[in-house]
């Protein structure tokens, strides 16, 4: 049934006002619990677009800078109050745009409410230390400078609190901001950014562009009056968008794929074990970067962990994630669906044995939907695609080792490190695994996805450009260090 609760049509924010692209062409954001309702038309814009969110931003950023870090933290201040009044509403938008629970989404938009208010602080904080000079008449020290324009390109996977945790440090830091989202949650964006409007921002210093990655994203990348690019989403794009930055002198920060391991030991709690691992690896529908993806079990207790956690996998309900009831909603997008089912296939077409799942479920309301059902793959071995590859879906790779050390070495066996957990009791198993896993994430007797946001967040090998967001990290990436000399 086609429903018409929110058809509006979402402009660019460009200079402090709401406009049309020049090409006149939208796209639809549909919602992929029922693919019949369009949540939302966005702009389909272009590199004239662009420019002018640019020269927006760039005439602003000046102004912007001027300011002191306390002057632009009340700015998020206030936009934090505004984005914690409409919680419900952006929360539900997230939900019929991305799929994932309203729950989900409504941590989602606190977590965000929680990251403004947190760098809305960070304006009171010192910006440089004084250094001891050989001149014993003179007085050395250093300060932060904002780079300038920031490019802010997003993802579908957490579109309230990603943009949030690159645009909240950018903008107290002193940058300007251009920011693309992706396509499929662009109305949620265009929300957010009405919270930074109702705040007061000045004109721009906040603006919004919608529209296709190869116009827009490699635009940001290509720009030459951005000054810097923060990027989260796959590997492939992040490495065009890394190599485009690169070859102009820009700096970026690229946040992108896992293949995420959890250790389960002979010690360990399986109770315990496998509530986490059915959290980590189906929680939004295990579309997230650091969702598990591999589990690696001792072998004196695989039978007994992999009959529980089917058991417990049984217990999901699948539906909209607007319905109380639903435990795991869809998968995003008819292409992510399309991605998961065709990986499900290459896991038995490669000799992999399917516990549980492995369909998309269509029955009753889920048939206009893009639902897959919790899958979960036993004698897998390391060299499968499945457990090679990212798939962005919620689908376990479940893998038997003989020892702690079999286990470490597999769970290190992959060109990923963003995430990884273990279950133990064993404190020597616990400090090997923190000393030796090659992860940015290690978490210990919890499930691999999750991070506090006054905690630096970022990946190892090919996860990370290798530097960190969120906490006090961030500024290492949004401003750059001036050292002063004075006689």
């Amino acid at each position: 049934m086609t429903t018409t609760i929110d058809t509006k049509t979402y402009l660019n924010f460009i200079n402090g006002e709401w406009v049309p692209s020049v090409s006149n062409e939208v796209e639809k954001s549909l919602n992929p619990a029922d693919r019949n309702e369009v949540v939302g038309y966005v702009q389909k814009s272009t590199a004239d677009d662009l420019n002018q969110a640019v020269a927006a931003a760039k005439a602003a950023k000046e102004g912007w800078r001027r300011l002191s870090g306390a002057e632009r933290g009340e700015y998020l201040y206030k936009a934090a109050h505004i984005l914690e009044k409409r919680i419900d509403d952006i929360a539900e938008c997230a939900t019929r745009e991305m799929g994932k629970t309203f729950a989900e989404t409504k941590g989602e938009t606190a977590r965000g409410i929680a990251i403004l208010k947190y760098y809305a602080g960070e304006g009171m904080r010192k910006v440089g230390d004084v250094i001891p000079s050989t001149d014993s008449s003179a007085l050395m020290f250093t300060t932060r400078v904002p780079l300038g324009v920031v490019g802010v390109i997003t993802p579908w996977n957490f579109p309230i609190a990603i943009p949030i945790w690159k645009i909240a440090p950018a903008l107290v830091y002193g940058n300007t901001v251009v920011m693309k989202p992706a396509t499929e949650t662009a109305v949620t964006a265009a929300k957010i950014i009405e919270c930074f409007e109702e705040a007061g921002f000045p004109a721009g210093v906040v603006n919004l562009i919608t529209g296709p990655g190869r116009t827009i994203g490699q635009g940001i990348a290509d720009h030459e009056e951005i000054n810097g690019i923060t990027f989260t989403g796959s590997n492939g794009v992040g490495k065009q968008i890394g190599q485009a930055a690169l070859a102009r002198g820009a700096k970026y920060q690229l946040e992108m794929g896992g293949k995420n391991p959890v250790i389960v030991a002979a010690d360990a709690d399986l109770d315990l074990a496998v509530e986490a691992v059915v959290t980590g690896a189906f929680r939004s529908t295990g579309q997230k970067c650091t969702a598990t993806s591999r589990v690696i079990v001792a072998s004196e207790v695989f039978d007994t962990f992999k009959e529980r956690l089917v058991q417990k996998t049984k217990e999901i309900t699948i539906g909209s994630g607007l319905d109380s009831r639903t435990w795991m909603g869809p998968c995003a997008s008819e292409n992510q669906l399309n991605t998961v089912l065709s990986y499900i296939n290459k896991g038995v077409e490669e000799g992999a044995e399917l516990l549980i799942g492995g369909k998309r479920a269509e029955e009753g309301s889920q048939a206009d939907g893009y639902y897959v059902e919790p899958t979960i793959f036993d004698n897998c071995t390391p060299n499968m695609a499945i457990a090679r590859e990212e798939i962005f879906g919620p689908v376990i790779a479940l893998l038997k080792a003989a020892s702690a050390e079999e286990a470490l070495k597999l769970a290190n066996d992959t060109e990923y490190g963003l995430s990884a957990s273990i279950f133990t009791t064993n404190i020597q198993h616990l400090l090997s695994f923190v000393n030796d896993m090659e992860a940015g994430l290690i978490r210990v007797n919890a499930e691999s996805a999750g991070v506090e946001l006054q905690a630096p967040f970022g990946g190892m090998k090919q996860s990370s450009s290798h530097s960190r967001e969120q906490g006090e990290a961030a500024k290492e990436f949004f401003t750059s260090i001036k050292t002063v000399f004075v006689k």
